[in-house]
C-alpha cells in the first residue's frame, strides 16, 4: 500500500486516494479542575459525549464502519481502558467496534490520532476514531507522579532516569534559566494567552469545535462544603479564561515551584478536565461512502523526538524541525502552528528557537490562545489542539498546520495536518 505520508508542500496538497481524511474533530470544552463545571464529570463520561457527537456530526456514515477507537489518557485508573470501552458501549457503538487507550503523556490525544492514521495507512483499517479523555479533578492527586515505583529508579546513578520524576514545574524553570526566559516575559506572554483566548470566545471562534456537555455540578465554597444541592448543567464554554488578566495581576503572583524562581500559577497551563475525538478515514474509503464533501481536513504526518527529562519543555524545539524535515517543508510552508503552552517558559523558547515569533505577532501561532487560558487536560489535549486548529486555518484561509506539545519525561511530538 503506498505511503500517504508524501514530501514537499506540492506534493502534500495533492489530492490522493491513499489519504487519511478526517470528517471531523470536536472537543468538549475545557473547564478548571476542581472549580469548573465539569469538576464532577468522569472522563468516560466526557469521552461518551464527544463519541455520541462525533457520531451526531456523521449522520450518513454507519458507525458499524468504524472499526477502531484509540483514546489518549493519561491519569485514569487502568489506563481507561474498562472504562473507555463502557462508554463507547453505552453510546450504543456497535461491539464489533474495538477499542484501546495510548499514554505518551502530554501528547497522548496526538498520538492517538497517529496511531490511527497510521492503522488506516497499513490497511489495518479504514475507518477510525482518535481521541482523549482526561478529568484531573478526579484523578490528579499524585500530581502525575507514580506512587509505586522500583526504589532502584530512585537513586539510580543515572540522573535522567531519576528527572523523570521531576515536577514538570521544575522543568520549566530549568528552561527558563538555561536559555534566558525571563519572568516579564513569561507574564506577557500569558496574558496575551488569556486575552486572544477571550477575543476568540467573545467572537465565537470556538463554536464550531465544541460540544455541549450535560452532567451534574455540585458548587462548593472556599473550604471545600457544599453549597446547595446537586445542578444538572449544560456546559459550553471553557472556563479558564480570565478576561481581566493583566501583567499588573501575573506580576503579583509568587513563584509556584521554586524559591525566587519564575514560573507561576499565572503563567503556567492549567489543570483541566475535558475530552476531544477525530474522525479519521482512508480518501478512497470516504469516496465509497460518498462522504468526499463531509472531509474537513487530512493527516499529512507525526514525528516524535527525545530530550533530557529536567528541560523536557524543549521537545516542540526538536520535533518540528524533525516533521519539517520528514515530510519536506520549511517553516514558512506551515500556514498556522498549535504549540501547547505547557509553561510560559518553554513556549517561549521554543518560538524563539523555531524562529516563529514573527508568526506569533501575526496571529499564525496560538491565534486563539492556549493552555495557559484554556487549560492542558493531559490525555486530551493534543486531540483538542486539533479541533481548534481545522476550523481556525479554515478562518484564516491557510492550507496547512502544525500541532506540537512537549512531553513529559523528555519528548516532544509534531503532526502535520491539511485543510481541504
Amino acid at each position: 500500500m503506498a505511503n500517504p505520508v508524501r514530501k514537499g508542500l506540492s506534493n502534500i496538497l495533492k489530492k490522493e486516494a491513499n489519504d487519511i481524511v478526517i470528517l471531523s474533530s470536536l472537543r468538549t470544552p475545557i473547564t478548571r479542575s476542581y472549580k469548573g463545571h465539569l469538576k464532577d464529570a468522569y472522563p468516560e463520561e466526557l469521552l461518551a459525549t464527544v463519541l455520541r457527537a462525533t457520531l451526531d456530526a456523521n449522520p450518513n456514515l454507519d458507525p458499524a464502519l468504524i472499526q477502531d477507537v484509540g483514546v489518549g489518557v493519561v491519569l485514569s485508573e487502568l489506563g481507561g481502558s474498562k472504562a473507555g470501552r463502557m462508554a463507547m458501549n453505552h453510546i450504543r457503538m456497535p461491539t464489533t467496534t474495538s477499542f484501546y487507550t495510548v499514554n505518551r503523556a502530554c501528547s497522548s490525544g496526538l498520538s492517538a490520532i497517529t496511531n490511527v492514521s497510521h492503522q488506516i495507512a497499513t490497511g489495518m483499517i479504514n475507518v477510525g476514531i482518535g481521541a482523549g479523555m482526561e478529568s484531573m479533578t478526579r484523578n490528579y492527586g499524585s500530581k502525575a507522579i507514580p506512587t509505586v515505583l522500583w526504589p532502584e529508579l530512585k537513586k539510580s546513578e543515572v540522573k535522567d532516569a531519576r528527572d523523570c520524576i521531576m515536577p514538570m514545574g521544575l522543568t520549566s524553570e530549568n528552561v527558563a534559566e538555561r536559555y534566558g526566559v525571563n519572568r516579564a516575559d513569561q507574564d506577557a506572554f500569558a496574558v496575551a494567552s488569556h486575552q486572544k483566548a477571550l477575543k476568540a470566545q467573545q467572537e465565537g471562534w470556538f463554536d464550531k469545535e465544541i460540544v455541549p456537555v450535560h452532567t451534574q455540578y455540585q458548587e462548593v465554597d472556599k473550604t471545600g462544603e457544599k453549597v446547595g444541592d446537586v445542578q444538572q448543567v449544560t456546559v459550553t464554554k471553557d472556563d479558564g479564561i480570565r478576561a481581566n488578566a493583566s501583567i499588573e495581576g501575573m506580576q503579583k503572583l509568587k513563584p509556584a515551584f521554586k524559591e525566587n524562581g519564575t514560573s507561576t500559577a499565572g503563567n503556567s497551563s492549567q489543570i483541566s478536565d475535558g475530552a476531544a475525538a477525530t474522525l479519521l478515514m482512508r480518501r478512497s474509503t470516504a469516496t465509497e461512502l460518498g462522504l468526499t464533501s463531509s472531509i474537513i481536513g487530512r493527516w499529512a504526518g507525526t514525528q516524535v523526538a527525545g530530550c533530557r527529562p529536567d528541560e523536557m519543555g524543549i521537545g516542540p524545539a526538536i520535533a518540528i524541525p524533525k516533521l519539517l524535515e520528514y515530510t519536506g517543508l520549511k517553516t514558512e510552508d506551515v500556514g498556522l502552528w498549535e504549540i501547547n503552552e505547557a509553561f510560559a517558559s518553554q513556549a517561549i523558547y521554543c518560538l524563539r528557537e523555531l524562529g516563529l515569533e514573527k508568526r506569533l505577532e501575526e496571529g499564525r501561532v496560538n491565534p486563539k490562545g492556549g493552555a495557559i487560558a484554556l487549560g492542558h487536560p493531559l490525555g486530551a489535549t493534543g486531540a483538542r489542539m486539533l479541533a481548534g486548529l481545522l476550523p481556525e486555518m479554515e478562518r484564516q484561509g491557510l492550507e496547512t498546520g502544525v500541532v506540537s506539545m512537549c512531553i513529559g519525561t523528555g519528548m516532544g511530538m509534531a503532526g502535520l495536518f491539511v485543510r481541504e
